[in-house]
């Protein structure tokens, strides 16, 4: 479990600044990979988005997304007010639920429970406000969005789980660099730190993507 009494000092703001920039880094290379259904994108944003999340807590996560979220609004992004408001959600859906489990019970069961609740609560979540909000966006009636919640399901539940997984591998050394670096607390050890087995995180991210191939291939 992370030091909870860390404050948004100098050092933490750099280091939040820092994932942030690599969080909006990785949408831009993500770009290049073909929209789902025209509009729903698939990118590594909430895996970097949790490192900040894990680290500094749920506050700092929801900062981190909004500023980002707002940058590829005015830059990057086609879907303008849309975009912006579907990216914050869906991040805060999956990694806050994640953060709060793994800042109270800490260790490696911790994240992994907190990033299952915060994959389920993106899933209904993204089903709920897709049919709310993109009939109003796209202006096309419902019953043809829900046509399509099948093919929102898989998406958010595959971008959940691919994202989920990343961040079960990226967390250990990334936030071990930062405190290197003197840009974030030393992790309290005592309280159950997250423990990084390469051999585990190989078989996290193998796990994913065999999940990944059998939707994509059972639903497209």
């Amino acid at each position: 479990m992370e030091n909870k009494k860390s404050k948004y000092d100098v050092k933490t703001l750099a280091a939040m600044a820092m994932l942030t920039a690599m969080a909006y880094g990785v949408m831009a290379v993500c770009k290049i990979i073909p929209k789902v259904g025209g509009f729903l994108s698939m990118d590594a944003i909430d895996a970097v988005i949790g490192i900040g999340g894990f680290l500094f807590g749920p506050a700092a996560a929801v900062m981190m997304i909004l500023v980002e979220a707002l940058l590829e609004a005015v830059t990057l992004s086609t879907t303008g007010w849309y975009g912006f408001l579907m990216n914050v959600l869906s991040t805060v859906l999956l990694i806050c639920p994640a953060v709060w489990f793994y800042r109270r019970r800490g260790g490696t069961a911790g994240a992994v429970s907190g990033l299952a609740v915060g994959v389920v609560c993106r899933l209904a979540g993204m089903i709920a406000f897709n049919y709310l909000i993109t009939p109003l966006y796209f202006q096309m009636p419902r019953p043809a969005v829900v046509d399509l919640m099948p093919m929102i399901a898989v998406f958010n539940l595959v971008k959940g789980v691919l994202n989920a997984a990343l961040l079960m591998v990226l967390y250990p050394p990334v936030s071990a660099a930062l405190r290197r670096a003197g840009l974030a607390a030393p992790s309290a050890r005592r309280e159950g730190g997250f423990r990084y087995e390469p051999l585990v995180a190989a078989a996290v991210v193998l796990t994913a993507s065999v999940l990944v191939v059998v939707l994509l291939l059972r639903v497209f």
